[in-house]
């Protein structure tokens, strides 16, 4: 009995997070202008739209363009600072911890807010430049790359790294050759994490974005307040693509960490 209600329970949390998914990809592939609205037949006419209109393809480089970018250099603060962080003192460890949570748990307007009054107010930076902008993503996604990095180092066998100096490595060597290795799959973890904190972001893009560019997020916003049909159901099928891009991303890495671990058997 409680094993069936531990399946039920399960599938109906499954169910609450992937039939609304769902239901909006199957509406990305008809004529439908609202989503619950009459449905006459099945098109790709979504997907057509989504990559004729030039206004779309464009936001949609800018927007990953964008994520890229600032998801590369949060990776690289983040193993910089998790790195250090593991081979620091037990102080100063926990003082880079406690200092990497606060923004995570800090509210993305608190954030956003704060950027925008340093850089433009205090700073007197142009807001129509995308330094406002970059700085803010990195701020809001590093923190997370730091997370998926610092467990990976604490699996780590220290030892290996140890042996690399006595056999005559240097620092430099070791760290390279030894310790970055195997922290690889945290590092993509955290990037990837990172890709998706910058795609979906719209609290930190609204304040500190020039005012001509728009991500896909602060676009979908203003587009669901407007009234051209065609372009809210083109986000359909944009919505549609990103969610089975991280699905066949989510795959991949299961098989790919899977066939490492029977090798490593």
């Amino acid at each position: 009995m409680k094993k069936t209600l531990r399946i039920f329970w399960l599938v109906l949390v499954l169910m609450f997070i992937y039939v609304p998914i769902l239901v909006l990809a199957v509406y990305s592939f008809t004529d439908a202008s609202a989503v619950g609205g009459g449905i006459s037949g099945f098109s790709f006419e979504n997907y057509i739209n989504l990559f004729a209109d030039d206004e779309l393809r464009g936001m949609i480089f800018g927007t990953v363009l964008l994520a890229l970018v600032c998801a590369a250099i949060s990776t690289v603060l983040a193993t910089l600072g998790a790195i250090g962080s593991f081979y620091s003192k037990r102080v100063t460890k926990s003082l880079i911890n406690a200092a990497n949570q606060v923004p995570v748990v800090n509210a993305d307007i608190v954030t956003g807010f704060s950027i925008c009054i340093l850089m433009i107010v205090i700073l007197r930076a142009d807001k129509d430049t995308f330094i406002p902008l970059g700085i803010g993503h990195v701020v809001l996604t590093a923190p997370f790359a730091y997370l998926s990095i610092l467990p990976k180092l604490k699996q780590m066998d220290n030892s290996l790294y140890e042996a690399a100096l006595d056999l005559g490595a240097t620092p430099a060597q070791a760290l390279f050759k030894v310790v970055l290795p195997q922290l690889v799959p945290g590092i993509l973890s955290g990037f990837m994490l990172a890709v998706t904190l910058s795609l979906d972001d719209y609290f930190i893009t609204t304040y500190t974005k020039p005012s001509t560019f728009d991500t896909i997020s602060t676009y979908v916003v203003n587009a669901t307040k407007g009234s051209q049909t065609e372009t809210k159901t083109a986000l359909w099928a944009l919505s549609t693509l990103i969610f089975i891009l991280v699905i066949v991303f989510v795959v991949v890495m299961n098989v790919l960490s899977s066939r490492k671990r029977r090798q490593a058997e």
